[in-house]
């Protein structure tokens, strides 16, 4: 949800941030007008409660003959105070209800627009250049008996795979690469539940405009994750955090699903866009005015790990209508996939400042001793989905694939994935 403070005091700000995200300014009218009768609701309630309270001595002291009286109208008091109650938790629910439909307000900066319309901030790397033919990374993975798809149909359906031989032990070590990374930047590891109850993936803002592709078991009533980030965000829900000594980090690592419902047709060859795959997920919680900062490290420690992996890439900064509802600002890190001559995203991070937080419950102590609502945030540092890109970028004329240096270590000092002949 987004800060309510703002919707009264700069509407005008929500309203430019839901034109840049191409939604509607009518909500944000909408929401003003129920949080001044929520105001006005609970300032009716609290002062009929106060006078109940002060009748309520007045009977106490009254003499015995006017008691009787005075204990009539004492219940017709109690009664228009419990309907004030009434009244007021209705207006809190109307308002939370409407106010929760509008999306994060973006930060300064951000592009305005839809998917197309996002802005360059710096491409790195080289290319990769070949001498011969490329092949993708299906070809590839199948001559080292690294993917093997077709079982992946036969036992799952459609965007199903098996990883095998290298092609298993080449994830875990990019896994393992990340998490080393994670721990050398003091993140605290965590293998997170993959199952979460409604209220924790609403929380998240993952039940909006996307909740079609996310899997539901009805019966159970919990929701399957395609991101940790979910698991990480409820991790620390109704809480009080201790800031005091900087951000709380975590990285979570986990098998994701997602249904791809709105993805047909789409990257159908491949491993690039699937149902199931793992992945190492960055979160923070940081003070708000630490937030932006704490962006920039993200996406920092998502570079370094590209460069690890030897690829080529650009950073771009997410435009407003292509966020998310729960995001102010994201940056993808696109990689070069060779056979598709252009770049494909290989991980993303988001400020989420304190929309997650609200809608959590989670918060931190001031100096002043009240509490506020956190800010979070999130990146990928590993996934499945990387396994294009460095089969492609590394791949040799004979359909062997060189090993990244910063990866041998975790392949036993592999250097080259030899094609079966």
């Amino acid at each position: 949800m987004i800060d309510p403070q703002i919707l009264r005091d700069n509407p005008d700000a929500v309203k430019r941030s839901q034109i840049a995200r191409g939604s509607s300014t009518d909500i944000v009218d909408e929401a003003i007008a129920a949080d001044a009768g929520r105001r006005a609701s609970i300032g009716e309630f609290e002062n009929l409660r106060a006078e109940q309270n002060l009748f309520g001595k007045t009977v106490a002291s009254a003499a015995k003959e006017q008691k009787s009286a005075l204990l009539a109208e004492a219940q017709d008091l109690a009664a228009r105070v419990k309907a004030a109650q009434q009244q007021a938790q209705d207006a809190e629910s109307e308002f939370a209800r409407i106010a929760g439909s509008i999306a994060n307000v973006i930060i300064e900066g951000v592009p305005a627009g839809g998917e197309d319309d996002w802005s360059l901030v710096r491409e790195v790397g080289e290319k990769a250049q070949f001498d011969f033919e490329p092949r993708d990374h299906v070809e590839i993975g199948e001559l080292l008996g690294a993917i093997d798809i077709a079982r992946g149909v036969k036992v799952s359906g459609s965007r199903f795979y098996f990883l095998k031989g290298v092609g298993a032990r080449l994830e875990i070590a990019l896994m393992n690469l990340a998490l080393d990374r994670a721990l050398q930047a003091n993140f605290t590891p965590l293998i997170t539940p993959t199952l979460v109850r409604p209220e924790i993936m609403s929380g998240t803002g993952f039940l909006g405009e996307h909740a079609d592709e996310i899997y539901y078991l009805p019966a159970d009533e919990l929701y399957l994750t395609g991101t940790s980030e979910v698991a990480l965000a409820g991790f620390h829900s109704d809480e009080i955090l201790d800031l005091s000594e900087g951000p709380l980090r975590y990285a979570g690592w986990s098998t994701c699903y997602r249904r791809e419902a709105g993805s047909a047709g789409k990257d159908n060859r491949g491993i690039l866009r699937v149902h199931q795959f793992n992945k190492l997920e960055m979160f923070s919680y940081v003070q708000p005015e630490d937030a932006e900062a704490e962006h920039l490290r993200l996406l920092a420690w998502q570079e370094s790990m590209l460069q690890a992996c030897e690829l080529s890439y650009r950073v771009i900064d997410v435009a407003a209508g292509d966020l998310g509802s729960s995001a102010a600002r994201k940056y993808d890190i696109e990689a070069w996939v060779p056979t598709q001559g252009t770049y494909r995203e290989l991980t993303s991070t988001s400020n989420c400042s304190s929309y997650q937080a609200r809608r959590l419950e989670i918060r931190y102590r001031t100096e002043s001793g009240k509490t506020a609502p956190v800010a979070t945030l999130n990146g990928t540092l590993a996934t499945t989905r990387w396994l294009v890109a460095i089969l492609e970028t590394h791949q040799l004329a004979d359909g062997s694939v060189k090993v990244p240096v910063a990866l041998r270590p975790y392949l036993g000092g592999l250097e080259v994935l030899e094609a079966k002949t």
